[in-house]
């Protein structure tokens, strides 16, 4: 059975900042952003709503993926969010 590894954009209630990460498990990872398990960046400004995501099954494709959107300018992080989720909807209820 193959892996399935998620890279993700989170923000927080008024869009103010981004975070993305890469995970194995991306409902667990982002319960644990929402209720502020992890001490760091997402914990420090409420980052805690899942706006974009997408698979691989490599985990080395992700971890690149991962980088380059991390180096997008913001206006570049906002085009992608909106081309998958043009209304900015938090993603995570789907995923249950």
């Amino acid at each position: 059975m193959e892996k399935t590894f998620f890279v993700y954009i989170m923000t927080n209630k008024r869009r103010t900042v981004f975070y993305t990460g890469m995970t194995n498990n991306l409902i667990r990872r982002v319960y644990e952003h929402k209720n502020k398990l992890i001490d760091g960046f997402t914990k420090k400004y409420n980052v805690e709503h899942l706006v974009y995501f997408e698979q691989s099954n490599n985990p080395i494709t992700a971890i690149e993926r991962e980088k380059q959107i991390k180096d997008f300018r913001r206006s570049k992080k906002i085009a992608l969010i909106e081309a998958l989720n043009p209304e900015g909807q938090d993603l995570y209820d789907g995923l249950l």
